[in-house]
Formats: C-alpha cells, structure tokens, sequence
C-alpha cells in the first residue's frame, strides 16, 4: 500500500472542518493517506438528507385539512401542486363514493366505494400526485352515503419533503 501525504489546502481545510482534533496538527501529526478505497456506505435518515424517519415525516399535523363530502356532490379536495397523504373514512347504504383525479378535462378514478344494502364503513389512506392543473375530487353518488378526508402535503412538486408543520 503506497502512503502519501496530502497536500491539497482544500483537503486539509476540509478534513480540519470535519475532524476538529486534527485542526492546526492539534495531534502533533501529519494526515497521510493511502491509494487503497474503502467505500463507505451511510443508510440513516440523517445520510439521505431528513432528521425524521419516513413515517415521522408524514404525520397528522396542524396543517392537515379536513374535508367533509355529503349529500350527492362532487367536491375539490386539492387543487395544489404537490404530493399528499390522503386518509378517507366513508359510510353509506345502497349508495357508492369515489376519488378521482381531474385535469380540467378529463376525471381519473383512483378510489372506488360502493355500498350495498347494509350499512358498511370503509377506512383507506393512500399517497396521490398532482400536477399543475390537477385537482383531487370526491364524489358521493347519494344523500345516503358521506365521505371524510384529511389530507397534508408531504412533498412538494419537485418531492421536496415537507415536515410537520412547527417541526424544527
């Protein structure tokens, strides 16, 4: 194994900045160091860039909002950019409900319920995509049939994280 000294100013300011006892020769010794690469591998949170584990990082908050979709009516959830956690609880008798993404044009079922002749309660939470002009829709075929949502923004357009809100 060849050892060499390194004499790179940046290097050395760069390793005195990250290895505080090495600053100035603090040690009383020269860095060296050798031809021979050791990949280093990180895999926590903190490596990719977030304080928070991922489940952390989607958490109910303060700035989650509360939709509530009743009496046979099409209602726009988010019409943002970005992309969000949606939980929905839904109940209905003889009746169906369904999410959708609309582009202005053209309506994406991405979410369907329907309700027989028992009254039944569905509970699902899902992650969705919107683009520029999109917006998440909800639909309730029935005034037998109400539909509830939260959704918070997780990331923005570009998948940028956004933390909880307050979160430090």
């Amino acid at each position: 194994m060849q050892q060499f000294t390194i004499q790179s100013e940046a290097i050395r300011d760069k390793l005195n900045s990250l290895l505080p006892a090495q600053n100035l020769g603090a040690i009383g010794v020269e860095l060296t160091g050798s031809t021979q690469v050791i990949p280093i591998v990180d895999l926590t949170e903190v490596a990719e860039g977030s304080s928070l584990r991922s489940d952390l990082q989607t958490a109910t908050d303060f700035a989650t909002n509360f939709t509530q979709v009743i009496n046979a009516t099409n209602t726009v959830v988010v019409n943002t950019t970005g992309f969000y956690k949606v939980s929905v609880s839904s109940d209905g008798v003889n009746s169906n409900t369904q999410i959708n993404i609309f582009d202005g044009t053209t309506s994406k079922v991405i979410k369907y319920y329907a309700f027989g002749a028992e009254s039944a309660v569905v509970v699902d939470e899902f992650i969705v995509y919107l683009r520029s002009g999109d917006s998440l829709r909800a639909t309730s075929s029935a005034n037998t049939v109400a539909i509830q949502l939260h959704t918070r923004q997780i990331a923005d357009l570009s998948g940028n994280l956004t933390n909880p809100q307050g979160f430090v």
